[in-house]
């Protein structure tokens, strides 16, 4: 016997419970606070997926140690241009965060964020060359003015003890960030969450959104399922849909049929970590510590060696090891990559991974890899590591964004891709890193693109959410010192 459908409405539909969609549930609510919002996520919990706190480094990712972010140009010189950004946009999310724990609507900052500096190092001359044009480069920028770097190795020792313990002869740099930080971004979203149901959002768990379809008034009805009673089916009505599943944002899109997201594809990255928790070892270890990738690794692969705090308690991170599986997310299935194809992504996909087959080979020898093998990768970064002392972990799913390309055909795109109906009724969004610490401006960005009626009556409320809004700290020092002093005093950091 088929059982009949419920039909609900609301205003705002978002579908995932990450960190995307409790800052753009907790900004609608501050800024439309007599919007209904409902959240969806299909999981039992909110934050578990992407922005769980094992799912992803928790860097305050600000470009203050991502070497990637920096390139070396052909004429020598290191591109700044993109780390300046990053660490504006990161400003912007720190600048919310402060407000709403201000206004009592966050709790203690400490329970989602916590000061950790920021270090790169490298090893090899090459490599120790680059760091030193780096900041050398980085030195014109406010945002950037606190960085150190040395090559003394006692001064390397006083940084991070655990790097040069027991370390060889080899060239060895690094600089030195005091104002970066660790976010636990499943802690965070949480809190956003609640803050947005105490203030009459819906927040229905365990709830499968299977498709989208638009009506003719332009409203979208969203078909969902309890993944935990199949004949519990409800159909949503809403007047604006945002799609922050992680990984299960593109077939979701995909479903909607809106002409924008034609062309794209996504190509997954699963990962690996060791993880140490004993207490004197972790102790030992205060800094997030970037190096340099290996040839054909994606930015979100860069090895790095992390302090984490997980309710109080102190860890030790290192990796990311990549790998492959065909899922889109971490408790998905294996189908989901094949049936992402469609005729209208089939060459843009095929075009990137002829182009990126480097990867392909990068991710195949991470595969390989054994335990001890994993332990001689962190051995680079922590010299004296007992291997017996790490356990692995799994890390969260990555889908990176492959998307159509007039000069090559198609590619393969790191980062995040904002995806936007043309009438602003949906949205979602594609991609990875560093979108977790970019969520607010982000989010900014989508209201910008699918509320510009808002504009004129949302301007103030956004001013008193983020006192920079519309400005940027690194071309006005007197602003930047004024802003980042406030925030990090709220937050707790240097």
């Amino acid at each position: 016997m088929k059982h009949a459908t419920t039909t609900e409405s609301t205003d705002v539909l978002l579908v995932g419970g990450g960190i995307m969609s409790a800052t753009l549930g907790a900004l609608l609510t501050e800024l439309e606070p007599t919007w209904k919002i409902t959240l969806v996520e299909r999981l039992d919990e909110i934050g578990k997926e992407s922005s769980g706190v094992w799912n992803n480094a928790g860097t305050g990712h600000s470009a203050l140690c991502e070497l990637n972010y920096a390139p070396m140009k052909a004429d020598g010189t290191v591109g700044t241009a993109k780390a300046v950004t990053i660490n504006e946009q990161f400003q912007t999310s720190r600048q919310f965060w402060a407000t709403m724990v201000e206004e009592g609507k966050l709790g203690q900052a400490s329970d989602f964020i916590n000061p950790v500096p920021h270090i790169s190092m490298v090893f090899n001359d090459d490599h120790v060359r680059y760091l030193k044009a780096r900041h050398e480069a980085f030195k014109q920028h406010k945002l950037f003015e606190r960085m150190e770097y040395s090559e003394d190795r006692d001064q390397l020792a006083q940084w991070a003890p655990l790097t040069m313990r027991g370390r060889g002869s080899e060239s060895v740099a690094a600089t030195f960030a005091p104002e970066g930080t660790d976010v636990n971004f499943g802690e965070l979203t949480r809190q956003l969450v609640a803050h947005m149901s105490a203030n009459g959002a819906e927040v229905r768990t365990g709830t499968q959104v299977s498709n989208l379809n638009k009506e003719s008034d332009g409203t979208w009805t969203a078909c969902t399922t309890n993944r935990l009673d199949s004949e519990d089916s409800r159909e949503i009505r809403a007047k604006f849909v945002f799609v922050g599943a992680g990984g299960g944002a593109l077939p979701l899109l995909q479903k909607s049929g809106i002409p924008e997201i034609k062309g794209f594809g996504g190509f997954p990255v699963s990962g690996l970590w060791l993880r140490n928790t004993k207490p004197e070892i972790a102790e030992q270890h205060n800094a997030k510590v970037y190096g340099q990738a290996s040839v054909g690794a994606p930015p979100m692969s860069v090895p790095h060696l992390d302090t984490r705090f997980e309710n109080g308690e102190k860890s030790l991170l290192f990796g990311p090891y990549g790998g492959f599986k065909p899922n889109f997310l971490k408790q998905g299935s294996l189908f989901d990559l094949p049936r992402s194809v469609r005729t209208d992504n089939l060459y843009p996909m095929t075009r990137a991974g002829l182009a990126n087959l480097d990867l392909v080979k990068y991710l195949i020898s991470e595969l390989m890899k054994n335990k001890e093998q994993r332990v001689e990768a962190l051995q680079e970064y922590y010299p004296t590591a007992d291997g017996d002392d790490w356990e692995l972990v799994h890390a969260g799913q990555r889908v990176q964004v492959m998307r159509k390309d007039k000069e090559k055909g198609g590619v393969l795109q790191f980062g995040t891709e904002l995806i936007t109906a043309e009438d602003g009724s949906i949205a979602g969004l594609l991609g990875a890193s560093p979108g977790a610490s970019t969520a607010v401006p982000i989010m900014l960005d989508l209201l910008a693109k699918c509320f510009p009626q808002h504009k004129g009556t949302w301007q103030s409320r956004l001013t008193e959410l983020i006192p920079a809004y519309g400005r940027t700290l690194d071309d006005d020092p007197r602003l930047a010192d004024e802003i980042m002093g406030h925030t990090g005093g709220v937050l707790g950091i240097k």
